[in-house]
């Protein structure tokens, strides 16, 4: 066995002297020092002889398998020397360096983190729900049985559900399935928003797509009322545009709200003055707000008559289209990188 080694350590030598490439000597490598080689089986054939034959041809054996191991490191190092060309390596020093790439921010994450953060200053806390939503939070407890005419404006996406489930879930219409999920473990007062995405089946134009982010504020206590909401309006809009912003309230219909009505703000473009984007009115239409309906109070567990409050809630893609003047919505979805960037 003595022999044999010295045999395969000659025949290696060989062989690596005469490798003339990085992958023969690969090849070699797998051939005298891989798990099928000649060295592996006669290691493993150690056990068969006896104490001092085994110390003897093992110590053999190793020191063999080193100095093939070091050759074939040698080798493989003079090869790479041997084919350096420095016409081909030479590196112009003149030529501008490539700078690395930095994403940031979708504009809609941005907006959102704006809005959470004029909001927390002001004492408000951050509420969150689930996107797939039963049925119950997003129409029943809101006051919207499966008659109500109502349901029709939020037409959604139903999510098949597993067999003998009694529940139906959806793609959440709007975020306030949040109100009635955070009174159920909390009590008056306290002051909540709650930013997310929502779902609708609708045909998309320039106005209007099928999933996009909405925001929602909820106060609750014993003697809130429309004055409280629309000093907070103004002061969340005055903020966010960075200018003395006022604020107006029409009425309208909302089932989960009583009364209900829309607001707009000061036309942040002409400031009244009347222009194309406000259609000469010196108003933009921001969104929908109201007294909380007390079927609400009742469904997330409250006494009938016992609190008030004020919910209201906007569009982000809303936000930023009148801030930047963004002329279809279905830019904000679309993976555009041009118009990513921009912001």
């Amino acid at each position: 066995m003595e022999n044999k080694i010295k045999e395969i350590k000659r025949s290696a030598f060989e062989e690596i002297a005469n490798a003339k490439t990085s992958e023969e000597l690969f090849e070699l490598k797998i051939k005298y020092l891989g798990r099928k080689s000649e060295f592996n089986s006669i290691l493993k054939g150690l056990k068969d002889l006896s104490g001092e034959e085994r110390k003897t041809i093992g110590q053999l054996a190793n020191s063999v398998k080193g100095e093939i191991s070091g050759l074939i490191e040698e080798t493989e190092r003079l090869l790479v020397v041997k084919s350096f060309d420095p016409e081909k390596e030479k590196i112009d020093v003149t030529i501008p360096g490539r700078k690395m790439k930095k994403g940031h921010l979708h504009p809609l994450s941005i907006v959102r983190n704006e809005i959470e953060d004029i909001f927390t200053a002001m004492g408000f806390e951050i509420a969150d729900g689930p996107e797939v939503e039963t049925e119950y939070y997003n129409f029943d407890a809101l006051n919207m049985p499966k008659d109500h005419p109502a349901r029709d404006k939020w037409d959604t996406f139903w999510v098949k559900g597993e067999e003998g489930q009694k529940e139906r879930t959806l793609l959440r219409t709007h975020t306030s399935p949040v109100q009635v999920r955070f009174m159920e473990k909390n009590k008056p007062p306290f002051r909540i928003i709650s930013p997310g995405k929502c779902f609708r089946n609708e045909a998309t134009d320039a106005r209007h797509e099928h999933t996009f982010y909405q925001f929602e504020a909820l106060v609750v206590g014993d003697d809130i009322n429309v004055g409280h909401f629309k000093f907070l309006a103004q002061q969340f809009f005055s903020s966010f545009f960075k200018k003395e912003i006022d604020v107006r309230v029409r009425p309208s219909f909302f089932p989960f709200v009583e009364p209900g009505f829309e607001f707009d703000i000061t036309c942040t473009v002409c400031g009244q003055k009347g222009c194309p984007v406000c259609k000469g009115t010196g108003w933009l239409e921001v969104g929908g707000a109201g007294m909380v309906n007390q079927e609400v109070f009742v469904a997330s567990g409250y006494p009938r008559g016992k609190y008030q409050g004020f919910a209201w809630g906007f569009g982000l893609e809303r936000l930023l289209i009148i801030r930047h003047k963004i002329d279809d919505i279905r830019n904000f979805h679309s993976g555009d990188l041009r118009f990513i960037k921009q912001f």
